[in-house]
C-alpha cells in the first residue's frame, strides 16, 4: 500500500507508524519503504528512524535516496548533486521487499505528484506500476477539501485504487471546519473515511501509540475506528 498526503506536514509518517504497528500486533511482518528523504542530513533520524520509534524496530525500513533540502525530491537531488530516486527503482524495491513481509508500505514526500526525477515521475507512477492501493492522508484544516478531492480524482483517472482517507493529525480542540470536514472529506473525494490520528500521536510511547493506532483507524487496518461515531461525537 502506498501512503501520500494533500501537501508536508499532514501527519503521513505517523499514520504510516500506526499502519505498521496494527499489522505487527496481528503478528504480520511489515517494511516500510521511504523512496526519498528530503530535508535531512545524512546523520539526522529521519522519516523512517520515527517510524521505527513508533511502530517498533521488528519493522524492516528502506530508505533508497536522502537529500539535504527540503524540497521535492528532484530539486533536493539535483541540489545536492546526486542522481535522483526514479519510480522504477522504488518499485522494484517495493517488489523485492514483498518477497519477505506480509505488508510493504511505501511513504511518499509530500503529495501524489511531487516529483521524484526531472522525466516527471511521481510516487502515483510507483503506485500504479505495481498495482498498489492508495491511502490518502488529508489535513483537518480549512483547504483540505480541495487538495483531497484533487488528489482522488486524480487516481481514478490513472486507474489506481484509493484505500480511504485519514484525517493525519485530528487536533485536541477541533474548529468548526475540521468538524464539517469529517462529514466532507468522504464526499469530495468519493472514498470512505477510515481514520483520525490525533495531532500528539507522535510524542507517545510505543504502547500508548499501539493503543491509539487501535482506536485511530478502521478494522481493515485492524483498529477500530468507526466514521459514523467519530463524525456524530463532533457533528458540527
Amino acid at each position: 500500500m502506498v501512503l501520500t498526503g494533500t501537501g508536508t506536514g499532514v501527519g503521513k509518517t505517523v499514520v504510516t507508524a500506526a499502519v505498521a504497528a496494527l499489522a505487527r500486533d496481528r503478528n504480520r511482518s511489515v517494511a516500510v519503504l521511504k523512496p526519498a528523504q528530503t530535508g535531512v542530513g545524512p546523520d539526522e533520524p529521519g522519516d523512517l528512524e520515527e517510524i521505527g520509534r513508533l511502530a517498533g524496530p521488528e519493522v524492516t525500513t528502506w530508505e533508497l535516496g536522502r537529500f539535504p533540502d527540503p524540497l521535492a525530491p528532484n530539486t533536493a537531488a539535483r541540489r545536492a548533486g546526486r542522481p535522483p530516486v526514479t519510480p522504477s527503482q522504488a518499485a522494484a524495491a517495493a517488489v523485492e521487499l514483498s518477497r519477505g513481509h506480509d505488508q510493504v508500505l511505501i511513504e511518499g514526500a509530500g503529495g501524489l505528484l511531487v516529483r521524484f526525477d526531472d522525466d516527471g515521475g511521481t510516487l502515483a507512477d510507483v503506485a500504479w506500476s505495481i498495482g498498489a492501493p492508495v491511502l490518502i492522508v488529508a489535513d483537518a484544516r480549512l483547504g483540505t477539501l480541495n487538495a483531497t478531492a484533487l488528489t482522488a480524482e486524480e487516481l481514478r483517472r490513472r486507474g489506481i485504487a484509493c484505500a480511504g482517507i485519514v484525517v493525519g493529525a485530528w487536533p485536541a480542540e477541533p474548529d468548526l471546519t475540521a468538524r464539517c470536514n469529517l462529514d466532507d472529506l468522504p464526499l469530495v473525494a468519493d472514498a470512505p473515511l477510515v481514520g483520525a490520528v490525533p495531532e500528539n500521536a507522535a510524542t507517545l510511547t510505543r504502547q500508548e501509540f499501539l493503543e491509539v493506532a487501535r482506536r485511530s483507524l478502521a478494522p481493515e487496518f485492524g483498529g477500530e475506528f468507526d466514521a459514523n461515531g467519530f463524525a456524530a461525537e463532533f457533528a458540527a
